[in-house]
């Protein structure tokens, strides 16, 4: 439960701490001192949106805290132990707003995103505005309403996604299925184009080899005219050959008994000469002999190279590129013939979504249909006792017509109300004026509550066009709610007043130069003054105080 609360500098809010205990505690004070501020201010640490004029002027910041007890509310213990902000003591949502509009929020000192303090904020405490009745006249607050009495939530949250996950994947496979012909055209002109490449069966550096080769027996009669020519020169030749020279050269050199040291070295270079010149005569004999002009193996290199050439022209790219190429049209294959499968992946999973969801749906529609006459009635009971005797309530269950799954389920409802004898049950929203719908939210707000795991209700002006008798009972009601857990409960009715635990009263304290807003925590004799003048005006009387004083020890004596 909630069990502090701290504004600092926000509206007419300069610093105010509340002490909050376990049962009813009632919130009244004058016309425009602030009653909502409070509540206003908690919407804030549990994630409501804000801005820059929430700041108290002259303030750099507002700066709000709450703190709770979650002892006994495992869901919010879970939750926190999940993203490892528990912590010893009150678990703790503050909320601070800077007056250039920015906004930072809290969980146990720990900065989290807003949408963190608003999902662990529906753990811990639930709102209800005097406003509420309004969302009534929608089919979408008739099922959630439905749900919180049966319990039925979590499974709710399971169909509408087992409905989004059916829903994505046909979305996906008509996609993919709109595709198909389009895909099929691609699939054949890869094959084809796939099939040339593979059949020309390119190999790395082939062309580089094909190019030299060609370039070769292009050029042979010259090439075969030089080798010789240059034999000759060498070896054969008998006006004169390198090999002949050589020997002689070296002989004149050597046939001193006494050489010079400085010759050695031009001896030593001739003697390698003549054997270099002897192996590269060797390797011309030897080219000459084994070169083969076959005519028929340049017609072999000439097709070979068209063909290369070819269907590099064909394709818009470089001869060098068609192996990068064939693997990219294998890779563009390989993907659409990956989306083949993930069409009959996708429709199996389409199937087991359909199956997994009307399973559900129809545990979900056994729960409502289950639910449905006991909150009926439970309302229809309450509505009678809110000063509409002869009211009939009922909650209608018909099959969607849909043939696909709906986030909402099998079924669609619609809560059916009588406010008078006699009268037939309609829709509510053709049949109730303003004040039947208040009292009729009521009723259904008190019963929906009274089975709701969330323990800290508030109740902002619920009781808003309701008095006399009626209002005695919506007191009792609430008093009934908080004796089960926490009730929060701004008023303008004396006698619902008059049943809180707690009676917290807002004011102004008004100086020369500003007004701010203060809370009391009354005491029974300060609270049966202020239950007197919510019955009686400004002027106390002793009628007034004696009304008072009654109402305030009949709801003690339960």
């Amino acid at each position: 439960m909630l069990v502090h609360l701290s504004v600092h500098n926000y509206a007419i809010v300069e610093h105010l701490d509340l002490e909050l205990a376990a049962g009813m505690s009632v919130i009244t004070g004058e016309t425009g001192a602030g009653k909502s501020i409070m509540l206003d201010a908690l919407g804030l640490a549990l994630g409501d949106r804000a801005d820059s004029g929430v700041v108290r002027p002259g303030a750099d910041k507002a700066d709000i805290l709450a703190s709770f007890d979650v002892s006994a509310i495992a869901e919010a213990r879970d939750w926190l132990a999940e993203r490892d902000l528990e912590q010893d003591g009150p678990c703790i949502l503050r909320r601070v707003i800077t007056a250039e509009g920015r906004s930072r929020g809290y969980i146990n000192g720990s900065p989290c995103p807003l949408g963190d303090l608003k999902a662990l904020g529906e753990l811990l405490i639930d709102i209800h505005s005097q406003h509420e009745h309004q969302s009534l006249l929608k089919a979408d607050t008739h099922r959630r309403l439905l749900d919180e009495y049966a319990g039925s939530q979590d499974l709710a949250r399971q169909v509408q996604l087992a409905a989004q996950r059916w829903k994505q994947t046909r979305q996906e496979l008509d996609r993919l299925s709109r595709s198909g012909d389009e895909q099929r055209a691609r699939h054949q002109l890869l094959s084809y184009q796939l099939d040339e490449l593979e059949n020309l069966a390119l190999s790395e550096n082939e062309l580089e080899s094909l190019e030299a080769e060609h370039k070769t027996l292009s050029n042979a009669g010259a090439l075969l005219g030089a080798c010789r020519q240059v034999v000759d020169m060498c070896s054969e030749s008998d006006a004169g050959n390198v090999l002949s020279v050589l020997p002689a050269s070296l002989h004149r050199l050597t046939a001193f008994q006494s050489q010079p040291q400085a010759l050695a070295e031009a001896v030593n270079l001739l003697s390698s000469a003549q054997i270099q010149v002897e192996e590269a005569v060797g390797e011309l004999n030897r080219f000459v002999d084994n070169f083969d002009a076959d005519p028929n193996r340049l017609q072999q290199l000439e097709e070979r190279m068209d063909s290369i050439y070819g269907l590099a022209r064909k394709h818009r790219v470089q001869p060098s590129e068609l192996l990068d190429l064939q693997q990219r049209l294998l890779d563009e294959l390989e993907a659409l013939n990956a989306d083949d499968e993930a069409v009959e992946r996708l429709g199996e999973e389409l199937a087991a979504y359909e199956r997994h969801y009307q399973e559900k749906a129809a545990e979900l529609g056994a729960l409502r249909r289950q639910a449905a006459p006991q909150l009926a009635t439970a309302v229809e009971t309450e509505m009678q006792r809110l000063g509409m005797p002869g009211g009939r309530f009922a909650i209608e269950l018909s099959e969607a017509p849909h043939a696909e799954p709906q986030a909402n389920g099998l079924e669609q409802l619609e809560f059916l109300v009588s406010a008078n004898p006699g009268q037939p049950l309609k829709g509510i929203a053709k049949v109730a004026s303003g004040g039947e719908l208040s009292r009729i939210s009521l009723a259904i707000q008190v019963i929906t509550a009274q089975t709701s795991r969330i323990p800290t209700l508030v109740f902002d002006e619920v009781d808003v066009g309701i008095g006399g008798p009626t209002a005695e009972v919506v007191g009792q009601l609430l008093r009934r709610l908080g004796e089960r857990g926490q009730v929060l409960t701004v008023t303008h009715l004396p006698q619902v007043a008059a049943q809180g635990h707690q009676h917290l009263f807002v004011h102004k304290d008004r100086s020369s130069s500003e007004t701010r807003t203060a809370v009391a925590n009354l005491k029974k004799a300060e609270r049966i003054e202020e239950i007197a003048r919510m019955l009686g005006g400004v002027d106390l009387t002793k009628e007034s105080l004696a009304h008072a004083r009654k109402m305030v020890d009949r709801a003690l004596q339960g």
